[in-house]
């Protein structure tokens, strides 16, 4: 009796979302495809956007479009004003020191080869090391290819584990006393491994080795600190927390950022020029060149607002039980088998049916209404690891149900009768 009320207890604290009711807040969902309702999965590669996040966009360019800045007339103030705090609730969320430790960029890709250019290629030399995961995201391994070509430095490389899981070990025999930065995924996109990112914080920083983490597949799931996580960047994506493409986040240290030359020229970067000189702007904005994507910014805005008035940890809470339930019965389909089961992992379901090409089965779920994602996710060097091509992944978002995964699992069903 007593442990059923520990767990009565439990069951009444644990954070909950009303999820029908929050679907009514995104309107595609209650669209068809091919005559059937939407069953939107792939919110690995993007989230659909809530009423919110579009009525402010719709509202931006129906009362306040202008240019930031410098404009003294009203548009441009509140434009500014709308922007600028944008800044300040992008640093709440991930809880950074200051709001000027927060650079806005196009996204998660961007803000990487930022650090890449201003940050890692000044500091790398023939003979030191970058080191990476295998498990990373082409934009996560591309920008340090080009970096190492440039300057002769070598590009290390962490295995994982069959199950998914990062070698932990070999991560530890991998630094050394020439490594000079680590570049490493919070949350893998292809398999939802969870990797144990403030270890590994701590690991380099022993090393006094600085550390950038992608957090593109992170920021949606998991609560994000930087400050407890100790890292030196933190990206992330607008898109994928619900909020505009074409915005995305670059956190930095303030030391970092000060002390790293601008990335690209341009208007808004400078405080002063003159033909023979350019002095540059503070940070922030000395990494802000150009008109920004204002309209982005404040969007993502109202993105994070939606989703820190649901809560996090009640968010996170739904996807573990979506992505428990799917692992079971998903994986209990004669000839499928699942790819990545590590033990700590976000919404991200990743398989592979003997027989059929991950293509073929993406399609015929297509042709149901449910959209997954098939390929190789931007991560060939991890399929390449799996000796696999390519795998089928559904993903699991704020405002996705146990029906819709039965869905899937009826979907898939169909396929081996279709295609096997």
């Amino acid at each position: 009796m007593k442990r059923g009320n520990e767990i009565l207890a439990l069951e009444a604290i644990r954070p909950s979302l009303d999820v029908e009711r929050l679907r009514e807040d995104f309107p595609i969902l209650r669209r068809k495809v091919g005559g059937k309702s939407l069953v939107y999965l792939d919110n690995a590669a993007t989230t659909q956007k809530p009423r919110a996040v579009i009525e402010t966009i719709r509202r931006y360019y129906a009362t306040s479009n202008a240019n930031v800045h410098r404009g003294v007339h009203t548009l441009s103030d509140r434009a500014t004003r709308g922007y600028e705090e944008a800044r300040v609730r992008v640093a709440r969320f991930l809880n950074a020191r200051e709001d000027r430790e927060i650079v806005f960029v196009r996204g998660a890709t961007e803000a990487i080869n930022l650090v890449a250019q201003s940050f890692g290629r000044p500091r790398l030399r023939r003979g030191d090391e970058m080191l990476i995961t295998v498990m990373e995201h082409h934009s996560n391994i591309v920008p340090w290819q080009m970096v190492c070509a440039a300057t002769g430095a070598a590009l290390k490389v962490v295995p994982v584990h069959g199950d998914g899981e990062l070698d932990i070990v070999a991560y530890g025999e991998r630094l050394s006393h020439r490594t000079r930065l680590v570049a490493v995924t919070h949350v893998s996109n292809a398999l939802g491994t969870v990797n144990p990112i403030r270890e590994m914080i701590g690991m380099a920083h022993g090393r006094n080795i600085p550390v950038l983490v992608d957090g593109a597949q992170a920021a949606p799931h998991v609560k994000v600190d930087v400050r407890e996580l100790g890292c030196d960047f933190y990206a992330f994506s607008g898109h994928k927390v619900y909020g505009p493409t074409g915005i995305g986040v670059l956190y930095g240290k303030r030391e970092h950022l000060e002390a790293m030359p601008p990335y690209q020229g341009g208007g808004d970067m400078i405080l002063r020029v003159t033909i023979e000189r350019t002095t540059y702007n503070e940070i922030p904005y000395k990494f802000e060149a150009g008109t920004p994507n204002i309209a982005g910014a404040i969007g993502l805005c109202a993105a994070l607002g939606y989703l820190d008035d649901i809560g996090r940890e009640a968010v996170a809470a739904h996807e573990r039980e979506l992505l428990d339930y799917a692992t079971e019965t998903v994986g209990e389909i004669p000839g499928v088998r699942l790819v990545g089961t590590a033990r700590e992992k976000a919404g991200i379901l990743s398989f592979v049916m003997e027989g059929v090409h991950p293509h073929d089965l993406g399609t015929v779920l297509d042709h149901e209404g449910v959209a997954i994602r098939t390929g190789h996710h931007c991560a060939m060097p991890l399929m390449d690891a799996l000796g696999l091509p390519a795998t089928a992944r559904a993903s699991f978002g704020m405002y996705n149900t146990r029906a819709e995964v039965d869905a899937l699992v009826e979907g898939i069903w169909k396929a081996r009768e279709v295609l096997l």
